[in-house]
């Protein structure tokens, strides 16, 4: 069964998030109090090169699976150290094509955007991490791991133990890219 294992939101610009007991999602615009909350973008690197761009990341997802890989590879990782704003088990979140809506027992919902690229302050959390999150596929195209991105459509609260419903889009599927 999928469900969230944990929820963060940090006002601030940190790279990591502390866990809540509960986060508020605000259709439109993400987490509230939020750092990353906006219609617009709000990832630093973004907001340097256009600042009216449409707001793709106003939620980061990750699955608990991958704390279990890096664990594997010497790395302790958990909930919210890699800035994430839910923490997921149960759902292969990098295989879900775009668009792919997730609904919470709240009736909260989100739309995956795309996939996290990983960028070189994950080495605070361990040297090398930055190469762990990223593997090659059989055809050589790179794996990024490090979770996914989502746009809210629907308001609601969310914490941990909460059930996620998964929704395909129509076909054709498209996979999930970097935003």
């Amino acid at each position: 069964m999928a469900e969230v294992v944990a929820v963060c939101s940090s006002s601030e610009h940190s790279f990591s998030k502390p866990v809540r007991d509960v986060i508020t999602l605000e259709a439109g615009l993400g987490v509230a109090g939020d750092a990353h909350e906006g219609i617009t973008v709000k990832h630093r690197s973004r907001v340097a090169k256009d600042p009216t761009q449409p707001n793709l990341r106003q939620g980061h997802l990750i699955h608990a699976e991958l704390f279990d890989l890096l664990r594997s590879k010497g790395y302790t990782v958990a909930p919210g150290d890699m800035g994430e704003n839910v923490t997921t088990v149960g759902i292969d979140l990098l295989t879900l094509p775009t668009g792919t809506r997730l609904s919470f027992q709240s009736g909260a919902e989100i739309a995956l955007t795309g996939l996290r690229n990983p960028c070189a302050q994950i080495e605070q959390l361990g040297r090398g991490l930055t190469a762990a999150v990223l593997e090659r596929h059989e055809d050589g195209s790179l794996a990024r791991l490090a979770g996914v991105m989502a746009v809210v459509l629907s308001g609601g609260e969310i914490r941990s133990g909460d059930r996620i419903t998964v929704q395909h889009p129509a076909e054709p599927h498209q996979p999930l890219e970097c935003v």
